[in-house]
Formats: structure tokens, C-alpha cells, sequence
């Protein structure tokens, strides 16, 4: 009666947790069975081309997989610097639509680290949590009571002040 419901995202994320190690120890016994039946590989000298084949000594192998993360590192597009957009005296114009395009990055923020889970909670697609646009209507509506009752103290407090007069 007083437990928590569990966290659907946490609890997939174990699962798949446990299905990545699974994956790593089947893709290691491959690797191991795989290099245990080529042996090592004939490389041919490229000094003498019809001389005799040297067999490759093999280094120390790791049985530690390294992966690289695919994404690309965010970077800042590059900002123009021609003639036009300085003065006679060498002094930079004011740019009045990249000030703009700087106070609206600067309201937005960051790009979003994960746009495709921020597509789920929107949808809510994802079982056990409210999707966005409910959240969203349940402060839109409380800013708007909170709104009224400010106004109408406001209201108040000018009636008082100027019914005394």
C-alpha cells in the first residue's frame, strides 16, 4: 500500500542494460572463435613482392571492445567577417539581426541532449508518465488563477485607497 510505483523508464533501462552485457559476452566467445580458426594472417613483404610470405606476429589482443561515440560535438556556425560588415574607421557595425538571433538562443537554451526522447514525453508515449501538453495545461491554468487573484487584490487595494478620498 505504501510503495512507490516503479519507474518505467529506470526499470527499461536495466533491461536494456542487461541485454547490452549479454550482447558484449556473445559478441567476446564470437571473436575468440573467430580468431582461433583464421589463425594468424600471411602478409607478403611489399620490399620483395615475389619473395617469400612472412607470417604477422600477433600483439598482445584485448579482450575489451573500445566504442566511439557516432555524435557529432556541437559547433557554433561560424560568424561572418567580410568588409561589409565594418565601418569606414575598421570598427564592426552593430548587427541588429544577429543580436536578435543572440537573445533568442540565449531564451531557448541549450539544444535538447536527447530529441527523441523529448518526442516520447511530448506524446507521451511512454507508459506510467503524463505526457507534456497535460503538464503544460495544468500550470497554464494555474498561472492564469494565480493571474486573477493577483488582479483582484490589485483591485482591492485600489478601491479601498481611492473610496477614502
Amino acid at each position: 500500500m505504501f510503495k512507490r510505483k516503479s519507474d518505467p523508464i529506470s526499470t527499461r533501462a536495466k533491461e536494456l542494460n542487461a541485454q547490452i552485457t549479454q550482447l558484449e559476452s556473445q559478441i567476446r566467445q564470437l571473436s575468440t572463435k573467430l580468431e582461433d580458426k583464421q589463425g594468424h594472417p600471411r602478409v607478403r613483404s611489399t620490399a620483395m613482392p615475389h619473395g617469400q610470405s612472412v607470417r604477422m606476429q600477433s600483439g598482445p589482443s584485448t579482450a575489451e571492445h573500445i566504442f566511439e561515440s557516432l555524435e557529432k560535438p556541437h559547433t557554433e556556425p561560424e560568424v561572418e567577417t567580410t568588409a561589409s560588415h565594418y565601418n569606414d574607421l575598421g570598427v564592426r557595425k552593430y548587427d541588429l539581426l544577429g543580436a536578435i538571433k543572440r537573445l533568442q538562443k540565449h531564451f531557448r537554451g541549450p539544444p535538447a541532449a536527447n530529441p527523441r526522447l523529448i518526442n516520447y514525453l511530448a506524446a507521451g508515449s511512454i507508459k506510467g508518465l503524463r505526457p507534456l501538453r497535460y503538464e503544460k495545461r495544468i500550470a497554464r491554468n494555474r498561472f492564469i488563477v494565480v493571474s486573477i487573484f493577483f488582479v483582484c487584490v490589485l483591485w482591492g487595494i485600489l478601491w479601498v485607497i481611492f473610496s477614502h478620498k
